[in-house]
């Protein structure tokens, strides 16, 4: 297939082109510059200089694409609209990237039984609502093969151009500045997680396989966010990693990472993934950082 896919540069979208590409199909890769242009194209993906506001640019790239994998936003609805008005109609696949914290709670550190399957309603936080729009707009959206791959705590290295997760890494920085790998509150809450490389597998297999208008959660285990944070520390060669407060968390990493990522609950199972023949191979994001994270 011919593909665009938006956020090619990206840690997702890069990891997604390689896999693509190494699948047979041919990517077309939005990206913001001519020096990104240049780091997708030594990975095989032939660049769009744009930006998600094009709308033109997205309706006309969608138009000559057989499918269109958006990995840019979860959360830019105009994106979305652009791409799903082009392709309505066409029974082409279009496959867009949500993530877990849309089941994220206000714990702070303390843990949580709530467990979420693709069968469990959601209620998500003011700040995730518009996630939870999307996703419902692209699995409503007419005469499209759509499908949603909503994603757990991604780990591992990159797989296309330099490109990082987002917790891990907020994690290492804070402990490599101040010397002590922190976690909020008890460090008791949990959140499910998943290799970029199973990742990548499973963004293939969909297009490929996925019937129409499925929701899947992306994930292969789950750990408690102190855990991780003592992985961390352990690897960095600090002492053990220590409790923050609610608003030292906030003041350091900001609202959004600290209360609705690294402070939540999110906790999700992806039985649709499984039925559908994903087999992820990694499963302890702890061992990872203990062996493979530096």
């Amino acid at each position: 297939m011919r593909i665009f896919l938006t956020g090619a540069n990206g840690f997702i979208g890069g990891a997604v082109a390689v896999a693509l590409i190494a699948a047979g199909h041919s990517v077309r890769g939005l990206v913001r510059s001519k020096e990104k242009a240049g780091l997708v194209a030594a990975h095989g993906v032939e660049a769009v200089i744009g930006s998600l506001d094009d709308v033109a640019l997205l309706q006309a790239q969608a138009r000559a694409a057989d499918a269109v994998v958006n990995t840019a936003s979860s959360d830019h609805r105009g994106a979305v609209e652009a791409l799903i008005t082009a392709m309505a109609g066409t029974g082409k696949p279009f496959i867009h990237s949500s993530g877990t914290s849309i089941v994220a709670d206000l714990a702070m550190g303390e843990p949580s039984e709530r467990l979420f399957d693709e069968g469990t309603p959601i209620e998500p936080l003011p700040e995730r609502a518009g996630r939870v729009a999307i996703d419902r707009l692209v699995l409503a959206a007419p005469g499209i093969r759509s499908i949603v791959l909503c994603n757990a705590m991604i780990y591992g290295h990159a797989l296309g151009p330099p490109a990082q997760s987002v917790q891990i890494p907020a994690l290492v920085r804070q402990a490599r500045a101040s010397g002590v790998a922190r976690y909020i509150g008890r460090g008791l809450n949990r959140w499910s997680n998943v290799h970029i490389a199973d990742v990548a597998a499973l963004y293939v297999l969909a297009l490929a396989k996925a019937p129409a208008r499925p929701f899947y959660y992306v994930e292969s285990g789950e750990e408690a966010l102190g855990n991780i944070a003592g992985a961390v520390a352990s690897r960095l060669g600090l002492g053990a990693a220590q409790s923050w407060s609610a608003e030292d968390a906030i003041a350091a990493w900001g609202r959004n990472l600290a209360v609705l990522s690294l402070g939540s609950n999110s906790r999700v199972r992806g039985k649709a993934a499984r039925e559908l023949g994903w087999s992820p191979t990694r499963r302890s994001v702890t061992d990872w950082i203990a062996n493979e994270m530096l």
